[in-house]
C-alpha cells in the first residue's frame, strides 16, 4: 500500500534526524484517550479503537536555520493521534522525554510541548537495541530491549502502519489556543521488530490505565525531518478537558 504524501515545508525552523527508532503502540478506547485531548481535537480511531505509541529513538542534527547543530541525544515520546475540526490528522504528544536539559527548554519554550528531563541512554548490540529513560524529577521511567529485525515487504506496509507512522502535522496548545506545524520527511523504511523486554510507567503518568497486552512493534534505521512554524487556530479552542 502506498504511504500518504509528505507536505513540502518550504521555511522550516527546525531540522532534526530521528534515528534508531522503535514505534510500539497499543490499542485504547477512544473516550478514554479523549479524556486527555484539549478542546478541537478528536482522537482519531482505526478499526474503531484510538492508538497510543510509545516510540523511543535517537535525535540527530538538530538545529534551527543559520545554527550549529545540537549534538545528538535519546527522546522518547508518548503519543496519541487526533483530528482538528478541520478534519486534518495529526499527532497529540501526552508527554516526550529527552536526555539533554537545553532541548528540554527548547521544546517547552519554543513548542510548548510538555517535556521532560531525562537520564536516558541508547545502546546498540548489533540487531539489539537498549534504550533506558528515567526523568530525574519524579522517577518515571521506560527500559525497552528491542531486536531490530529485516524490512517490512510491500505487504506489510498495511493501512493501519500508515496510519501509526505517516503522520505530518504535530498539535499543541500555544498561550492558550489550539496550533498546528507541519512536519516533512520521507516515508519511514520501516523494519520487523521484537520486543524483548520492557519495564514502563510513562502511560500511567499521562493518565492512562496500563496497556492491554503486548504492543503492535515496528523499527526504523529513521528519517530527515523538517519542522515548520506554529500556526494557532481560533480562540476558545484548546482548552484542556
Amino acid at each position: 500500500m502506498r504511504a500518504p504524501v509528505s507536505p513540502r515545508v518550504a521555511r522550516p525552523v527546525m531540522y532534526q534526524r530521528w534515528s534508531r527508532t522503535t514505534f510500539m503502540h497499543w490499542r485504547y478506547p477512544p473516550g478514554t484517550v479523549q479524556r486527555l485531548l484539549p478542546d478541537g481535537l478528536t482522537a482519531e480511531t482505526f478499526d474503531s479503537t484510538a492508538w497510543v505509541g510509545l516510540v523511543p529513538f535517537v535525535m540527530e542534527d538538530v538545529g534551527v536555520p543559520g545554527l550549529p547543530r545540537m549534538p545528538a541525544f535519546p527522546e522518547t515520546n508518548l503519543r496519541t493521534y487526533v483530528r482538528d475540526e478541520r478534519g486534518r490528522s495529526g499527532i497529540w504528544f501526552l508527554s516526550l522525554d529527552a536526555g539533554t536539559l537545553p532541548a528540554v527548554l527548547g521544546g517547552r519554550a519554543g513548542f510548548w510541548l510538555p517535556y521532560h528531563w531525562a537520564r536516558m541512554s541508547v545502546r546498540s548490540e548489533g540487531p539489539l537495541l537498549r534504550y533506558r529513560s528515567r526523568r530525574r524529577f519524579g522517577g518515571v521511567h521506560c527500559d525497552a530491549d528491542v531486536t531490530a529485525g529485516p524490512p517490512l515487504t510491500a505487504a506489510g506496509r498495511d493501512e493501519l502502519a500508515h496510519f501509526l507512522t505517516a503522520r505530518f502535522r504535530l498539535f499543541s496548545v500555544v498561550a492558550g489556543r489550539l496550533a498546528d506545524a507541519e512536519v516533512e520527511h520521507p516515508p519511514w523504511p520501516l523494519h520487523h521488530a521484537r520486543l524483548d523486554a520492557l519495564e514502563q510507567d510513562l502511560t500511567d503518568a499521562a493518565g492512562l490505565p496500563a496497556p492491554d497486552g503486548p504492543p503492535l512493534l515496528h523499527g526504523s534505521p529513521g528519517v530527515p525531518v523538517r519542522v515548520g512554524m506554529w500556526r494557532r487556530g481560533p480562540r476558545g479552542a484548546g482548552r484542556q478537558g
